[in-house]
C-alpha cells in the first residue's frame, strides 16, 4: 500500500479550518480564551510562526498515524512485516479481493470520531485534571479534536 501524502496534506489542513470555525469567537473562542485566562492582547503576543508552523507539523504527524487507524489493509501490510515484495502469494490474493473494502468516507469518519473519542479526549481530560482546568475547558477542546480526527478519519479512508 502506498501512502497517499495528498491526502494527508489535506488532512492536517482540515485542522486549521476546523480550528478557525471552533475557536472562532463567535463560536467557542471566548468560552475557551476565559477559561484558560487568556486576553486577546496576550495571543497577540505569541509568535504566530511557531504556533501555527509547529501546529501544521503535529497535524501532518496525527494524520499520518490516522492511516493505520482507518484504513483496515494496513493491517493485512502489517502482518507482511510491511514489505509486500516478500509476502506469500495469499498477501496478494487477499489484496485484490480487499483492496477497497471499508475505504469509505464514511467508514473511516466512523473510525476518525472512535479514535478521538477514545485517545484524544482521554488524554485532554487527563491532562487537564492534573492542570484543574474546568469541564467547559475538556468539552472544547476535546470536542476540536473529536472533530478534527473524525474529518481526518474520513479524508485519509476514503480519499484513494
Amino acid at each position: 500500500m502506498e501512502i497517499n501524502f495528498l491526502a494527508v496534506l489535506v488532512a492536517a489542513l482540515s485542522s486549521f479550518v476546523v480550528g478557525f470555525v471552533w475557536y472562532n469567537p463567535k463560536v467557542f473562542g471566548t468560552i475557551w480564551m476565559n477559561e484558560i485566562g487568556m486576553t486577546e492582547e496576550s495571543a497577540k503576543k505569541g509568535n504566530m510562526a511557531k504556533i501555527f508552523g509547529l501546529t501544521f507539523v503535529f497535524a501532518f504527524m496525527l494524520a499520518f498515524i490516522m492511516m493505520p487507524l482507518t484504513i483496515h489493509q494496513f493491517g493485512a501490510l502489517g502482518m507482511v512485516g510491511g514489505d509486500e515484495s516478500k509476502a506469500l502469494p495469499s498477501y496478494a490474493a487477499f489484496m485484490s479481493d480487499y483492496q477497497d473494502a471499508f475505504r469509505t468516507f464514511k467508514h473511516g469518519a466512523l473510525h476518525g470520531f472512535m479514535s478521538g473519542l477514545f485517545i484524544a479526549l482521554p488524554v485532554v481530560a487527563t491532562n487537564s485534571l492534573f492542570e484543574q482546568k474546568s469541564f467547559k475547558y475538556v468539552a472544547i477542546t476535546s470536542g476540536y479534536w473529536i472533530v478534527v480526527m473524525t474529518l481526518m478519519g474520513a479524508i485519509i479512508c476514503g480519499w484513494k
